[in-house]
């Protein structure tokens, strides 16, 4: 089985339609699990009939894959981003890996709206071709041995991908699917091409470098804290209607914690 794992965080535009384009796996016998950061608008609600699992756990991408990953069934474990569309043929790929110990990613090209996108696209997929790094926006999956032999994402507020596959790759090189992801452009878009690809390259070079993620998390989120240490816990149909609001999903976290 495969297990698809969802990070979300205030995603009630998008989600429904990102999660239509996910039934095949459900269709083909594989689950979903949708794991909440703390939304304050209608995610979880939207979500809900369309996934097998809603999960609520601490804010942060690393420790809501890690959440989802402990509640999964499956053998593969596949990271979806709610701004990533999967090709057609995802499903029949995942699925004729089998319980090969193995992980990897997906080429990616960026959606439409400036030249040079499938550029910064074309060098996105050859950097990680030479380098074996995946990063979120490629789709990254792993088999669940490999997974737990390096103890899941690192509980970090950025480069969380980067550093699980620097140790994914000590235990096998990646598989690189040459199926592309399309993911969205609006952080180019809305920062600014090439501010964008400068932030992001200062940012590499000083992680490789060896400054902190979190260090480097205060100065691209103002007012950043991680919060480690939150409890999971598991939200059912029959009280969806519960957890709508902001104020009350923070209840059930500090419940929880």
């Amino acid at each position: 089985m495969i297990s698809v794992i969802i990070p979300v965080l205030n995603e009630a535009d998008n989600v429904e339609s990102f999660l239509r384009h996910l039934q095949p796996f459900r269709e083909s016998g594989h689950e979903l699990i949708l794991v909440d950061g703390g939304s304050t608008d209608s995610t979880l609600s939207l979500a809900a009939p369309w996934v097998d699992r809603v999960l609520v756990s601490g804010a942060g991408r690393a420790q809501q894959m890690n959440a989802g990953a402990a509640a999964a069934e499956g053998n593969m474990l596949l990271f979806q981003h709610v701004d990533t569309i999967l090709p057609d043929s995802a499903v029949c790929t995942l699925s004729s890996l089998g319980a090969r110990s193995c992980w990897g990613r997906f080429d990616v090209c960026l959606s439409p709206g400036h030249w040079m996108f499938p550029v910064i696209a074309g060098l996105m997929n050859i950097r990680s071709r030479v380098t074996g790094i995946a990063t979120g926006d490629q789709s990254i999956f792993v088999s669940r041995d490999l997974f737990d032999q390096v103890n899941g994402f690192p509980l970090q507020p950025l480069m969380e991908d980067i550093e699980l596959s620097v140790r994914l790759k000590q235990k096998a090189s990646p598989v690189c699917i040459k199926d592309k992801v399309l993911t969205s452009s609006r952080r180019w878009q809305n920062k600014g091409v090439w501010r964008t690809i400068l932030l992001m390259w200062r940012f590499r070079l000083a992680y490789l470098l060896g400054i902190p993620a979190e260090t480097l998390a205060a100065s691209y989120y103002p007012g950043y804290e991680l919060k480690s240490g939150t409890r999971v816990r598991e939200v059912f149909p029959e009280n969806l209607s519960d957890i709508n609001t902001g104020d009350t999903l923070c209840k059930v976290q500090k419940e929880d914690g």
